[in-house]
């Protein structure tokens, strides 16, 4: 009974470790609750009174999640001066509780200052935060000078619990989080092999919803190889093992999505485009009669991609016996002409697209888990670890600078004034609703500003805070009325929900309020202050807090939407033609250069620009055509992108592949791609808006051309081409959105619709 339950829970553990990439989310809840329950019981040994449980439980929390820096050594130098902050704040708070106008005026300084305190890093931003969370402790519990040094003594215990919790009962290293991102990525690699097979095995009424499902599994792959690459310098050895693991990462993410844009290939009734698996809801291919599901061919197909997901999941500690070296053995030999099955040539470009998919799983084995077994080779698997091995050549990283705007323009300082005018609204119309419990509406001020970058963003997550906090009024309702005086059944309930409220935060802002706002009712309990107008009026101080975000937002220094949108559109279409560019230029015989960090660099672009693009695609908002035309750009972007990745992964492997050569023909090929990308550039910046976007030629007739001696599987040009073909669609239907003329082989002209 246990070795048959023990699969069923592995891949339980599987699936939670995949949709919690890195258990950063479990680990983060984990090290606070695990801080404030430190916190609460060293505090009850020690007869504190429920105010100062309730403060040291909210100091505990901000002193946990404020610092975000991945050595430990600099983790423990910002909490020994958080602890500083702390108690300035703390000590200011109560010393000004009796002087109202100037309390007010430091409160908006210290919020100016916090805010402001971003542009010093993650240390900058920690202790701001810490300085406006406690400032807010005093608030909440009334501070005065008579209970001064109750609540200091409160203070340092609550930062030596966090302490304590960080380094030794929750320890974290940038090496551990790396070690589980890896094991994430490896099950979300799994997974999207999983909804692969599905996508073959689907009939005509289920096909829609499992490449549905394919979307969303390469999109969450993506998300891990970006969370993988922003850590990998501090969770490495050295700069040449976190080039190789960045590698190994890129090279098997592109594998697998490219394994389903054949898949779909071969189960259509012509060549599937690459915006389908990147545009929701896009058309799905007419099926065509390749696959049949009885048939021998797709049954091997389907046999070798399970395989392949086995292959994929199963440590190295367990690759005993000939069984594992048999599997990847036969999925490498696809590789070669010879092994192909007797089948169309779609469904052989799965089988040979399962070969590379397998390749680069052997890389991403040795990349992680160091050499293994050699003695069962096949001269297919003694190939590609050859190709392999002459790849891990000395990679050399280089860094650039990056110079940002200044003055005004600086984000943390624009952000620091209209958080500083939001809140000195928000004070006054606070007061207004209640002299006592006015800094809600501060609060709310403050918290729909971070991580925000213009108007739009705001009101969004204005509109998700009002949602949650309204929820979490009737949910924190109810349970006041059951928990009653129960001091720590309350407290429990309060841990609960806060480790709910981190777990839930990067998913869903509006679930975190609610989580957030329920916390608080039975906080307003365990203080004898609850009452159901409390609750309402917490309502209208988020309503009030929004409002005055909003107002601030969009009357002081404001950043349009548009405009934020077009400029980061812009960078996403430089950093498109600087991979492009570069990579065409390596394929075509020119000098070696580092690619992937170009690669890396366009990918981050392109979650800054899916992320300000949020306001347009909300579902709340009123223009329909236009929240389509947003996710229609950034369904494109996206293909483009997976195109770039691939050429840069393709020119990467020259200075090392025997099968792969420069073709000096690619560089006329990819001349109009880069003419196209600079023109919208100039549209979108609007720096020139006569230029006109080119047609011509397909760049796949080139594909035509004959080499003999090469299978034409084999040549690098193929692929190349393909890849640069979809690029030079790609771009040229972003044209038409963005309202940029296009030229025809007859040289007519059109214009498309204005996004």
């Amino acid at each position: 009974m246990r070795t048959a339950t023990r699969p069923g829970r592995t891949r339980i553990w599987d699936r939670f470790a995949a949709s919690d990439p890195g258990l950063l989310r479990l680990m983060a809840g984990l090290r606070t609750v695990g801080a404030i329950a430190l916190t609460l019981a060293v505090l009850a040994l020690l007869g504190a009174s429920k105010t100062h449980l309730v403060a040291g439980a909210i100091s505990a929390m901000a002193a946990t999640f404020a610092i975000k820096e991945k050595q430990q050594r600099k983790q423990a130098v910002t909490l020994a001066l958080g602890l500083v902050v702390a108690l300035a704040a703390m000590s200011l708070g109560a010393l000004l509780s009796t002087h109202v106008v100037a309390g007010d005026l430091f409160f908006l300084a210290l919020i100016f200052a916090a805010v402001y305190s971003r542009r010093f890093g993650d240390r900058g931003t920690a202790l701001g935060l810490i300085g406006f969370q406690v400032y807010f402790v005093s608030l909440f519990v009334r501070a005065g000078v008579s209970g001064l040094p109750g609540l200091c003594g409160t203070l340092v215990v609550a930062f030596v619990c966090s302490a304590l919790v960080r380094f030794v009962v929750v320890p974290e290293t940038p090496e551990r989080v790396l070690r589980r991102l890896r094991a994430a990525f490896r099950a979300r690699l799994a997974q999207l092999v999983s909804a692969q097979i599905e996508l073959l095995d689907a009939g005509p009424d289920r096909v829609e919803k499992a490449l549905e499902e394919v979307r969303r599994h390469t999109a969450r792959l993506h998300e891990s190889a970006m969370m993988i690459q922003g850590r990998l310098a501090e969770g490495t050895s050295d700069s040449a093992t976190a080039a190789l693991v960045q590698r190994r990462i890129a090279d098997a993410e592109i594998a697998a999505e490219r394994l389903g844009v054949l898949i779909l290939t071969a189960r259509s009734a012509e060549r599937a485009d690459t915006l389908t698996l990147h545009l929701p809801n896009a058309p799905v291919p007419a099926a065509s009669d390749r696959l049949r599901a009885q048939d021998d061919t797709t049954a091997t197909l389907r046999r070798d991609l399970e395989a392949l997901r086995l292959l994929v999941l199963r440590p190295v500690a367990e690759d005993r016996g000939t069984g594992v070296a048999h599997v990847r053995n036969r999925l490498l030999g696809y590789r070669d002409e010879e092994n192909l099955p007797r089948a169309s040539a779609a469904v052989q470009d799965v089988f040979r697209g399962i070969g590379e998919t397998g390749r680069s799983v052997l890389g991403l084995r040795l990349a992680l888990d160091g050499p293994q077994d050699e003695s069962d080779d096949t001269p297919s698997t003694t190939r590609s670890r050859e190709e392999l091995d002459a790849e891990d050549i000395a990679i050399a990283r280089e860094e650039e600078d990056a110079h940002g705007p200044t003055g005004w323009k600086r984000p943390t300082t624009r952000t620091a004034v209209q958080v500083s005018v939001g809140s000195a609204l928000a004070i006054v119309g606070g007061e207004f609703l209640s002299s006592q419990r006015w800094y809600w509406a501060v609060l709310t001020c403050w918290v729909v500003f971070l991580n925000t970058a213009s108007t739009g963003e705001i009101l969004v997550k204005g509109y998700r805070r009002l949602l949650g906090t309204v929820l979490g009024v009737v949910a924190g309702a109810l349970l006041a009325s059951l928990v009653g005086s129960h001091t720590w059944t309350a407290f429990a309930l309060v841990l609960l929900f806060i480790f709910a409220m981190f777990f839930t935060a990067p998913l869903s802002y509006a679930l975190m309020s609610f989580f957030v706002t329920a916390m608080l009712g039975l906080l307003y309990t365990l203080l004898n202050t609850y009452s159901t107008g409390v609750l309402v009026l917490r309502i209208e101080e988020t309503a009030l807090g929004a409002t005055c975000g909003v107002i601030a937002a969009a009357l002081v220094l404001p950043v349009n939407t548009d405009r934020r949108t077009d400029e980061l559109l812009a960078t996403v279409l430089k950093r498109l033609g600087e991979v492009t560019g570069a990579a065409v230029d390596q394929l075509s015989g020119g000098p070696a250069i580092e690619l992937l960090d170009k690669a890396r660099d366009l990918d981050t672009a392109l979650d800054d620009l899916r992320s300000s693009t949020q306001p347009l695609t909300h579902p709340i908002t009123p223009l329909r055509a236009r929240r389509q035309t947003a996710r229609y750009l950034v369904a494109l972007l996206e293909t483009c992108a997976y195109h770039a990745r691939s050429l840069a992964a393709t020119a990467e492997l020259l200075p090392y592949s025997k099968t792969v050569a420069a073709d000096p023909r690619l560089k006329g090929a990819g001349r109009r791609i880069a003419h196209n990308i600079d023109v919208l550039v100039a549209r979108v910046e609007d720096d020139d808006t006569e230029g006109v976007a080119e047609t011509g030629p397909s760049l796949a007739s080139m594909l035509e051309t004959d080499r003999p001696g090469l299978p034409r599987h084999d040549r690098v040009t193929d692929r190349v081409l393909r890849h640069l073909q979809r690029l030079d669609e790609g771009v040229i239907g972003l044209a038409r959105p963005l309202g940029v003329p296009v030229s025809t082989p007859a040289n007519t002209a059109s214009r498309g619709p204005a996004a």
